[in-house]
């Protein structure tokens, strides 16, 4: 790495990547690059590609395409700083973003992969800027990924996961090529949130990622959330039917991107006719998105869990927790939680539960003031989130912490608590951008909170150590970030309604 000019006089800083030169910025202690390209412009169902070399020094300052994806308001909430404005028609998003600390030598590498129900979201989105990693001495990138049906659809004919795919092509790439920015190859812990998250922990299971990362951080994720191929081609099906195009590869290259987002709506609401249960009557998204991971392929042999039972990804340190109000994002920013009557909770739920009545029983509904909707949402927080996380956590065979973030957001007239997402400004230190009437968190959050959360980060992906012992089935202990402290969790009643 060099100055283009003085170190003194010039905030132009050069890298030499396999492909070709980039030219980044300095700004204070931090070099930003935007927009590299990890791969070329992604050919539709076809495998990702390495990007054609270029002569020259080819600028990193703007950051290109997001894969097409809208982003729908939130009532009550700002939600564009965490998952960024989207846009259509974008072509050569296959890209990464890197904010390095000015003379790094050597330094931990820490990969983002944005969440967004494998639909929305980018590298991009403000809340997760890099900037204050790079600060704390750790080179930051972040990427983005093929989404929706051209990342997550198992067309036949077509690649399986071709959104994992892209993500362990940048891996890849970073092993390749991040030593030129003054990261350590050797040293990469991968992070990421909600649909990153659920990915990463798929990843440490895949025989392809062996070698790719040293170290995973898992956050409202976990390796529950995959389809066998042939429940998730009733996608295809049901998707070709709205659209009126053979079930294929040729079909579906037809599509353009409005198209096709209108079609993923329409088959997303909880009225479609679509039946992704498994043979127990289970769902394993609960509907929150139709597009996940499907295991069975190159990628994902086998079912993540089953995967690290039998000791894989037990060479990678693995650091895994949950937010304790996860559900509450999509529940009480809408009123749901509020409105919901006991017949619609119970057909919400019959639609991934095979006994929804007993689910909701469990969570307190039938009790002195526990309304259908707080019961519902209360289970969906263990059932969607948190208890698959720890059941990966004790799944796993190799060093294992657990976390839960249970700061309390005021916004929504002090409803919205320890949500989805939640804990992202305070990981990135972005919390400016979570920040007022209608931020995520509030009005004043606590910088201090943030401090001491993003410095847990740094120090595991520095050397993997953390200020609190292991996870096991039998201690059960859990950091809880507000309070400070580990703490044994009992065994939800979540327990009872998720397969082993």
């Amino acid at each position: 790495m060099t100055n283009s000019n003085s170190e003194a006089s010039s905030a132009a800083v050069i890298a030499a990547t396999q492909y070709g030169k980039v030219e980044g910025r300095l700004a204070g202690d931090v070099v930003t690059y935007l927009g590299i390209p990890y791969a070329a412009p992604p050919v539709r169902f076809a495998l990702p590609a390495p990007p054609e070399p270029w002569d020259g020094v080819r600028p990193a300052i703007e950051p290109g395409d997001c894969a097409p994806h809208l982003v729908k308001p939130f009532p009550k909430l700002d939600v564009l700083p965490l998952v960024g404005p989207g846009a259509l028609g974008g072509r050569d998003y296959l890209r990464l973003n890197i904010w390095e600390p000015a003379k790094a030598s050597a330094a931990p590498v820490m990969v983002f992969i944005h969440g967004g129900g494998f639909l929305v979201g980018s590298k991009d989105a403000p809340i997760q800027e890099g900037t204050a990693f790079a600060r704390s001495g750790v080179l930051c990138v972040a990427i983005n990924y093929r989404m929706g049906i051209d990342g997550f659809l198992p067309i036949p004919g077509v690649p399986t996961n071709l959104g994992l795919r892209d993500m362990l092509f940048a891996l890849q790439w970073v092993q390749d090529n991040i030593a030129a920015f003054g990261g350590d190859p050797a040293n990469v812990t991968v992070f990421g949130e909600s649909a990153g998250a659920m990915a990463i922990a798929d990843l440490v299971t895949s025989p392809l990622a062996e070698g790719l990362f040293r170290r995973a951080i898992i956050q409202s994720g976990h390796g529950s959330m995959v389809r066998e191929i042939g429940i998730a081609q009733r996608l295809v099906n049901k998707l070709a039917r709205v659209l009126r195009i053979a079930p294929t590869a040729d079909g579906f290259r037809t599509v353009g991107d409005a198209a096709a987002i209108a079609a993923i709506e329409k088959v997303s609401k909880p009225t479609a006719r679509l039946d992704l249960r498994d043979e127990t009557g289970r769902e394993p998204v609960f509907g929150i998105s139709r597009f996940i991971p499907v295991a069975g392929d190159d990628v994902l042999p086998g079912k993540p869990l089953a995967a690290l039972r039998q000791g894989r990804g037990a060479q990678v340190d693995v650091l895994i927790g949950s937010n304790a109000q996860e559900m509450n994002l999509y529940f009480v920013p809408t009123g749901v939680r509020a409105k919901i009557n006991r017949w619609l909770a119970r057909w919400l739920l019959g639609k991934s539960q095979p006994n929804p009545h007993q689910v909701l029983r469990d969570y307190g509904f039938g009790q002195p003031g526990v309304k259908p909707g707080e019961a519902m949402t209360n289970a969906m927080h263990d059932l969607v989130f948190r208890w698959p996380a720890r059941q990966y956590a004790a799944a796993h065979r190799g060093r294992t912490w657990a976390y839960e973030f249970d700061w309390q957001s005021p916004a929504c007239d002090g409803q919205l608590g320890a949500c989805h997402g939640m804990e992202l400004p305070f990981v990135f230190q972005t919390l400016a951008k979570a920040t007022g009437e209608e931020g995520l968190a509030g009005t004043a959050p606590p910088q201090d909170l943030a401090d001491r959360i993003h410095a847990i980060w740094v120090g595991f992906a520095t050397d993997g150590t953390l200020p609190w012992p292991q996870f096991d089935e039998q201690s059960r202990l859990v950091y809880q970030l507000a309070r400070g402290e580990a703490v044994h969790e009992p065994v939800m009643p979540a327990a009872a309604h998720l397969p082993d």
